[in-house]
């Protein structure tokens, strides 16, 4: 019978883990009932070097029930590597993972669908949102922005696919082998390759707590997805500057022509906008640098703490 982990990041939950639990613990029990999972399926909460007392509500789950489990890292090392430690802390003691996050605004009972589509030998089965009818203008047009900009950047994003998903213990060990310093599981995942699925749901309204990804997190999350997947905006920049100078030079000629070289404030813009284009495309290949410099000193993503099962 299927051992399931259930994979939650926390970051300062205190208002919400205690829900999260009771409909993750009913979730179980109507799965274990069934016969979907064995009995030692868990859910492994991961703090993620929370400031309020999310690890010590984890805890006292552990002492109520035993299929409450926790990872506390020894500091805050954002979302997707609380996520990945979590996924590994997983990975050696289940058959599947399903990651989702702490807000319950993902459907739990897609969980159910989701497990259908492993058992028929699914490796990957993602969830995505049928619809964002609870996002604002705003926010549903910045996201299908992020989705088509990654995608037309050569990555391989399931368009409305976050991080809820289900891996089975191939992916979770093919995820394993990737290193890189600058995880970002939405783009790595596809890239495993192996048999997988879609399972639609309904995305909520969150119960409790505040959102932890307001629009400075959204945009620093959108550059680290793009800049860890390709390197193609270095070389959309590098045609963008070569045509950029063509059209200065056809520009120079055409001045030339019409005997109009004296226009010196035109050619001072010029001049100035070339300048500025150059050093935006030197400030783009120092961001690739950066990371290559990060990357190359192999740092560890993160260190677990303390571990309660």
């Amino acid at each position: 019978m299927t051992k399931l982990y259930i994979v939650v990041p926390c970051y300062n939950e205190e208002e919400m883990l205690p829900i999260t639990a009771r409909r993750l613990g009913e979730k179980l029990d109507s799965l274990a009932a069934r016969g979907a999972v064995s009995a030692e399926s868990r859910v492994l909460f991961v703090d993620d070097g929370s400031r309020d007392a999310t690890w010590r509500i984890i805890t006292e789950l552990h002492e109520r029930d035993g299929r409450f489990i926790g990872a506390k890292l020894s500091r805050n090392r954002g979302h997707q590597n609380a996520l990945l430690a979590g996924l590994m802390t997983a990975m050696p003691r289940c058959d599947c993972a399903v990651s989702m996050d702490a807000d319950l605004q993902d459907d739990v009972d897609a969980v159910d669908e989701m497990l259908e589509r492993y058992s028929e030998g699914c490796d990957v089965v993602y969830g995505v949102r049928s619809a964002r009818s609870t996002d604002t203008a705003f926010k549903r047009s910045t996201a299908q922005g992020f989705y088509k900009l990654i995608n037309a950047m050569g990555g391989e994003l399931v368009y409305d696919h976050a991080d809820y998903r289900l891996l089975s213990r191939r992916a979770l060990e093919a995820l394993s082998e990737y290193r890189e310093t600058n995880t970002f599981l939405r783009g790595i995942i596809p890239m495993l390759g192996y048999r997988s699925a879609i399972v639609k749901y309904e995305r909520g309204e969150r119960v409790a707590g505040e959102s932890k990804y307001p629009l400075k997190k959204m945009l620093a999350f959108a550059w680290e997805g793009i800049s860890s997947l390709t390197a193609r905006p270095i070389t959309l920049m590098m045609w963008f500057g070569a045509a950029l100078s063509a059209l200065g030079v056809l520009a120079l000629l055409i001045l030339a022509i019409a005997d109009e070289l004296e226009a010196a404030g035109a050619i001072l813009c010029a001049m100035a906008f070339f300048s500025g284009l150059n050093l935006f495309g030197l400030g783009l290949v120092g961001q690739y640098v950066g990371k290559t410099y990060i990357e190359s000193k192999q740092r560890p993503r993160y260190f677990i703490e303390t571990i309660v099962e």
